[in-house]
């Protein structure tokens, strides 16, 4: 495999992996507001967590049996470690990603 089919590679699989985030942020945005409305007194982060978890393991799951892939150890640690990601992003989202990107542009200056 040459550099520039390897970059593309990169590039594709990168590419589709932040689609799904998107989708499992969504999603698990919805299901906790959902939940939220149903217990209020339950800690919304602890929700967030959990539902994304379940939610993103759940999705490489289905993602192997319709790929008809076998599902190795580390595809079920990778899926806990984006399902924390994902976690992070429905926590907080746009308003302390802006903040973090604000904070690192007056660094460089």
């Amino acid at each position: 495999m040459d550099y520039t089919t390897f970059i593309n590679a990169i590039f594709h699989y990168g590419s589709i992996l932040l689609a799904v985030m998107a989708v499992l942020v969504f999603a698990t945005t919805i299901i906790v507001e959902v939940i939220k409305g149903l217990f209020p007194k339950v800690p919304t982060n602890f929700v967030a967590v959990i539902v994304a978890l379940i939610v993103t393991v759940l999705t490489a799951v289905i993602l192997c049996a319709v790929l008809e892939i076998t599902v190795m150890w580390y595809y079920a640690v990778g899926a806990v470690v984006l399902g924390i990601f994902v976690a992070y992003a429905a926590m907080f989202g746009f308003d302390k990603f802006k903040a973090a990107w604000d904070k690192l542009q007056a660094l460089k200056k």
